[in-house]
Formats: C-alpha cells, sequence, structure tokens
C-alpha cells in the first residue's frame, strides 16, 4: 500500500476464535495438518515429508481436489480423516504435538488455533506466520517451501520440543482474541471518524 498508493497501512489482525480453541496440556504421539486440499496449500509436500519419516505419525485433515494426489503420496504412518466437524479439528488440534503449516498466507487462522490449544507450530517462514508464530517461542519455521527444509524442522522440533512452555503459547495466541479485534476496530474507527469531524 505505501508502495502503490503512498499510504501507510493500519493493520488490524482477523479475529481468532480462541475461547472455542481451549488449552489442552496432553498431548498425544502425532502431528497433525488441517486444510482445504488446494495446490497452494502444500498438503502433498508435508505428506511425502513425513513418509520420508515413517516413524512419526501425521494426521491430516480436509478434502478437496488433490486428495486422490495426496492419498497417492501417503505413507502408512499418514492419516487422511477427510473433513471433520469443528468440534473434532478441535480436539485434534488440542492433542497434537505439533501443528504443520507450509502454505504462504497472509494471515493464517489455523496456526493461531492451534496455538491457542497450546500447541506448537511448525510453519514455513513467509506470509503471515511471521507476524503469528514466535520462533523458539510458540514454534519452530522452515526456510524453504519443500520437502528436506520441513524434514529438518520437524528434526530440529524433535530434539527441541521440552523448551516449548503450552501455557506460553496459548497466552501468546489470545493476543488476537475476538475481543480485541473488536476494540481495536472500534478504535479505528472513532479515530477516523474524529479526525475526518475536526
Amino acid at each position: 500500500i505505501q508502495k502503490i498508493y503512498g499510504k501507510t497501512a493500519s493493520v488490524i489482525y482477523p479475529p481468532v476464535n480462541t475461547e472455542y480453541f481451549s488449552f489442552c496440556s496432553k498431548k498425544e504421539n502425532y502431528y497433525v495438518t488441517a486444510s482445504r486440499f488446494v495446490p497452494y496449500k502444500k498438503i502433498d509436500m508435508i505428506v511425502e515429508a513425513f513418509t520420508k519419516m515413517p516413524h512419526l505419525k501425521l494426521i491430516v485433515i480436509g478434502d478437496g481436489p488433490d486428495r486422490k494426489k495426496i492419498e497417492r503420496k501417503a505413507g502408512k504412518n499418514v492419516e487422511l480423516l477427510g473433513q471433520l466437524s469443528d468440534l473434532e479439528l478441535k480436539q485434534y488440534l488440542q492433542k497434537a504435538r505439533a501443528f504443520v503449516f507450509a502454505a504462504i498466507e497472509d494471515f493464517g487462522i489455523l496456526p493461531l488455533e492451534a496455538q491457542s490449544c497450546g500447541t506448537p507450530v511448525i510453519a514455513l517462514k513467509k506470509g503471515g506466520v511471521k507476524e503469528t508464530v514466535v520462533e523458539n517461542v510458540t514454534g519452530i519455521f522452515f526456510e524453504e517451501q519443500n520437502i528436506e527444509s520441513l524434514i529438518q524442522a520437524v528434526h530440529k522440533f524433535e530434539k527441541k520440543q521440552d523448551i516449548f512452555d503450552l501455557n506460553k503459547i496459548r497466552e501468546h495466541a489470545k493476543g488476537f482474541c475476538v475481543d480485541r479485534f473488536k476494540r481495536e476496530m472500534e478504535e479505528f474507527v472513532l479515530q477516523k471518524y474524529f479526525e475526518f469531524s475536526t
């Protein structure tokens, strides 16, 4: 916006339902990813990476045009659950060791829903997650959108997972809650109205 229009933009992050995606400290022995199965989400890449790590379990939630392609790449350690209810999604996010995210998004709600559950995130270091995931506090980044880079990040997480304070992850996510969004929107509108009126 600065480059094209010569204007400074205010950023108000979208609301995340941190009340619904509630904290859970008891984690189970699996990783999870969830998305619509379309090319830019890179679910096929995540599945391929975990297939190369057969000692680690990956649960994949979602559906879409790439389903058959993803199914062909999935090893025995990868479980494709299809489209689930919000309640089922929440339960899997709550109990996962980590949530895996490989898309380039302008924001990305799911990584924050996972953090709201106290679940660390392993994410591509591009797009909105650079502003919503705190490296070595709420998650771990990988630099390149490819299988090797993701595998390295998972290995790094395996070695470092004890450093993560699940309560801190939850507290961080609460900074993106619905009440914060309403407050910031109201303050912004009132400020602009005041500037317009005077």
